[in-house]
């Protein structure tokens, strides 16, 4: 319920806190584990990379398209804690489903996972600006707060996965992630009575909207990006300035932000698919690619305040960049991130391994390695037959199995990634493991490079996050002719799951080297930037004030 104290954050925030940050730790518990599962030869289902990237890819369309949906129903029928209670059940039941070892568990997962997702988090957003009266200067920080939540769950999140997943396995960590989401649901049912609906409706006001829609979808709330100091009198003289800005005018202007944003989540959302089969393939660390899914939240929590006050300092100064000009910075950063990416696999893939490398290396067998292969006059009818091979299971024996160190069942001998790997090849194609063997263990040997270039890398697209996802929303808010604001909000929802289904060019992970594969997702960032810093004059006329 809204509180009339405009001095202290409601019980409520606190509520809301506790419940989404453990939402948050069971849905970023899932993503963490999700494609290294389906990968996985043993307790997945041993798909390739591009399988895996493939359903990884439609289910972020479908769980950032699905808040449009849950909003609606929650406005309509339900109410908001009602709605969030649904998703919330909606949540534990898709958690809890994928700790059961069969693929029809999964898809039945994934349903649940999208279903809870709309009814879950657009209206839990909705609830904390709903615990304030308007005019409340404690909304923003509110915002901010509760943004923290969302970060703090996601940093955990993998850490805790990492370590139950080495223990105990694939299995056991996804119930762990159901259990994080009991917490939530228990959380805001014991304390319901400090966030029960008032009937207030949403997006009563359009900063309400754009902070709704970002902590909808993991973005940062506005006035983390965006400056809130401005005088009514000030406030008053933007808004007349957007008014007299025809309405075709300010629509073209987001259609064109909208398709920056595609772009964006395009390349950002790799972190669950291909940054962290980077991260658990050629990354030098005795972890799991799994634990890579925290560094993004850990920076994000590190880089938020600092820019905050950046923005300040420069805003006193008259100095303070406008929000196209911020977004294009934002742009910018995303590809460079990648350059550092593409720059450490230039490194790793110039390494001619040393047999002390290959002796304690890892191997796998892809679409890339068997093209190299032919080239060095391996038979195709013997590759062709390794990337065929299949177990009972029906689970591939080669494609893109990754070969370490490994006991075999039989003798109990404890074999290197190379024996086992040379090991296989001789079972399938007799003799062609060895007569090869060369070719086979530097073509498929995987090299590994500082997990300082993976860390720096995730550093400067957090940074372009902070200064490009939250001014998106608060141009939508703020540009969007009133009668158009609820279209345009949804058609940034859309362009989010329209950027999220194209992280299937993930799929080109197993064809590509991995140096090319970054260097074009840099470029096609970069090429955004360039058309966005082109286009500023154009659309600081579309978009006077902000």
């Amino acid at each position: 319920m809204a509180s009339n104290d405009l001095q202290t954050h409601p019980k409520g925030l606190y509520v809301l806190f506790g419940t989404e940050m453990w939402e948050r730790f069971s849905f970023y518990s899932m993503l963490a584990l999700f494609t290294l599962y389906l990968r996985d030869p043993v307790e997945g289902f041993g798909w390739t990379a591009t399988e895996a990237t493939g359903l990884y890819a439609n289910y972020l369309m479908f769980v950032y398209a699905s808040p449009l949906i849950g909003g609606l129903i929650a406005d309509k029928i339900t109410g908001y804690r009602k709605a969030v209670m649904i998703g919330g059940f909606f949540f534990m039941a898709g958690h809890g489903l994928l700790s059961i070892p069969a693929i029809w568990a999964v898809y039945l997962a994934l349903t649940c996972l999208v279903i809870g997702n709309g009814f879950f988090k657009p209206n839990v957003s909705t609830m904390v600006g709903n615990l304030y009266p308007e005019g409340s200067h404690l909304k923003d920080r509110a915002y901010n707060i509760f943004y923290m939540g969302i970060n703090v769950g996601a940093v955990i999140a993998p850490v805790v996965m990492e370590i139950v997943k080495a223990y105990f396995g694939f299995h056991a960590a996804f119930a762990v992630a159901a259990f994080g989401m009991i917490i939530s649901v228990a959380i805001l049912w014991f304390f319901r009575q400090h966030v029960e609906d008032n009937g207030k409706l949403p997006f009563e006001d359009s900063d309400q909207a754009a902070d709704t829609a970002a902590t909808a979808v993991d973005a940062p709330p506005h006035g983390i990006s965006d400056q809130n100091g401005i005088h009514a009198e000030n406030a008053r003289k933007k808004s007349a300035l957007m008014d007299a800005v025809p309405d075709w005018k300010r629509v073209g202007a987001l259609i064109v932000i909208f398709a920056i944003v595609i772009v964006f989540w395009m390349v950002f959302h790799q972190n669950g698919s291909t940054l962290t089969y980077w991260a658990d393939d050629n990354t030098a660390w005795n972890v799991s690619g799994t634990i890579s899914n925290s560094i993004n939240p850990f920076w994000i929590i590190v880089l938020t305040f600092p820019l905050v006050w950046f923005w300040g300092f420069l805003d006193k100064r008259g100095k303070e960049p406008s929000t196209p000009t911020k977004m294009a910075i934002g742009m910018t950063l995303t590809g460079l991130s990648f350059f550092v990416l593409y720059f450490a696999a230039i490194q790793g893939e110039g390494v001619k391994p040393t047999a002390a490398q290959l002796a304690a290396g890892s191997f796998r067998i892809n679409d890339r390695v068997v093209t190299n292969l032919k080239a060095d006059g391996v038979p195709a009818e013997v590759l062709d037959k390794l990337m065929a091979a299949k177990d009972a299971d029906d689970k591939n024996v080669v494609n893109d199995v990754k070969f370490s160190a490994h006991e075999d069942e039989t003798t109990k001998q404890k074999l290197t990634g190379e024996q086992h790997f040379i090991a296989t090849i001789d079972k399938i194609a007799p003799g062609e493991g060895t007569k090869h063997r060369e070719a086979f263990l530097n073509r498929a040997w995987l090299f590994q490079v500082s997990p300082f270039w993976l860390l720096l890398a995730y550093a400067i697209i957090s940074l372009g996050e902070l200064m490009l996802s939250p001014m998106g929303l608060s141009l939508v808010s703020k540009v969007a002719p009133v009668r158009m604001r609820g279209l345009l909000m949804g058609g940034w929802f859309v362009a989010t799951a329209i950027g999220n289904k194209l992280t299937m060019i993930g799929i080109y992970w197993s064809i590509w080297y991995q140096s090319n594969f970054f260097l074009i997702l840099g470029l096609m960032a970069l090429f955004m930037a360039v058309v966005l810093f082109a286009l500023l004059k154009p659309l600081k006329k579309a978009m006077p004030g902000v």
